[in-house]
C-alpha cells in the first residue's frame, strides 16, 4: 500500500508531462499550470485530512488536475499525420509537422462538440476524415512543386 504523501511538485509534474505530450498549446501556460496544480494539491490535501484513502485522495485530485484535458486536438492531428502522411515525412518530422498543423487545422475542430469521450464517438471518425482531407489539401497547395 502506497502511503507516500504527494506534494505540489508531484501534481505540477504530472500536469506538465501531459501538457508536453498531448496539449503542447498549453505546455507553456505557467498561470494555468500553477493554478490547476494548486487546486489539485489542495483537493488532495483536503481529501487526506478528511480521512480518504491515498487512492481516493489522488483520484479526487486527478479529476481536478486533468479536467477537460482528455481529448487532445494535437493527438488527433498527430494520429492523422502519422497514419496517413508518414510516406511524405520522416519519423522525426511527424511531431513538428503535427504541431504546425495544430493552429492551421484549429477551425475544423469548431464543428464538433469535443467532450472528454469524443475520441470514442462516431463523430471522431468524421473529424479524422476532415483532418485528413484538409491536411492533404494543405500539403498539395503548399508543396514546392
Amino acid at each position: 500500500m502506497d502511503t507516500t504523501q504527494k506534494d505540489l511538485a508531484f501534481f505540477k509534474n504530472n500536469l506538465q508531462e501531459l501538457l508536453d505530450s498531448s496539449f503542447p498549446e498549453k505546455a507553456y501556460d505557467s498561470t494555468f499550470i500553477t493554478k490547476r496544480s494548486n487546486y489539485a494539491y489542495n483537493a488532495y490535501d483536503d481529501a487526506k485530512q478528511g480521512k480518504n484513502t491515498e487512492e481516493e485522495a489522488e483520484k479526487i485530485a486527478n479529476s481536478i488536475l486533468f479536467e477537460n484535458l482528455y481529448f487532445s486536438k494535437f493527438n488527433a492531428i498527430f494520429q492523422v499525420v502519422s497514419y496517413e502522411f508518414d510516406m511524405f515525412l520522416m519519423d522525426e518530422e511527424l511531431r513538428p509537422f503535427a504541431l504546425k498543423m495544430l493552429d492551421i487545422c484549429d477551425h475544423i475542430f469548431n464543428k464538433y462538440d469535443l467532450t472528454d469521450d469524443f475520441e470514442y464517438s462516431t463523430s471522431y471518425d468524421n473529424l479524422y476524415q476532415d483532418l485528413k482531407e484538409y491536411i492533404w489539401d494543405w500539403i498539395k497547395s503548399n508543396s514546392d512543386s
